[in-house]
């Protein structure tokens, strides 16, 4: 049943439209802290509505029966790990401030959402080991400029604790990565 949904055109189509406007949305959140990045860090800061991009440029490809491994490992990987890393910053940002705005509980569903669908799309992605290792690649090169060159996404009350984020991140890079093999290459090998 869930496979049919996942193949069904007005389904893709819908998926695409709400990923297409929250990439929008998402590069006009960044909208501050790109006003201010420095011209070559500028494709590495908007971490979210990028993984976005990629899924959203992965859609429409699949609309039309086509596959594009690099975006789809792109897309996998980036949308694993942005949507579960603001999952945890907001909930972070909750029990260090002890609320959370209306805003903040948006961003959580709506990153959850992001995960979930890379997931659910991973027995359709044509994805092998060089396209994951470009994904790979481009994942742990933006976690050294998010936290070595520190242009992380802007949660003022989390700066303080950049080392331990720059930390869990690039161990959440690895397990999407490992994550990604795992539904992608390893499963169509068995």
């Amino acid at each position: 049943m869930i496979k049919y949904i996942l193949l069904d055109k007005r389904f893709i189509f819908c998926l695409f439209l709400i990923n297409f406007f929250g990439t929008i949305y998402g590069y006009y959140w960044y909208k501050a802290q790109l006003s201010i990045t420095p011209s070559i860090f500028l494709i590495f800061v908007p971490d979210s509505p990028t993984a976005s991009l990629f899924f959203t440029i992965f859609l429409l490809f699949f609309l039309f029966g086509r596959n594009i491994p690099y975006i789809e490992a792109l897309a996998i990987v980036t949308l694993l790990k942005y949507g579960t890393w603001a999952v945890v910053m907001n909930l972070l940002t909750l029990i260090i401030e002890g609320s959370l705005s209306w805003q903040g509980y948006m961003l959580m569903a709506s990153h959850a959402g992001m995960a979930i669908q890379g997931l659910l799309y991973a027995p359709f992605y044509k994805i092998k080991l060089k396209h994951l290792a470009v994904a790979a690649i481009w994942t742990l090169h933006n976690d050294i400029i998010d936290y070595v060159f520190e242009m992380m996404p802007m949660y003022s009350t989390l700066t303080k604790y950049m080392n331990e984020i720059g930390y869990f991140t690039f161990w959440l890079s690895i397990l999407c990565i490992l994550i990604t093999y795992w539904f992608t290459i390893r499963k169509k090998s068995l």
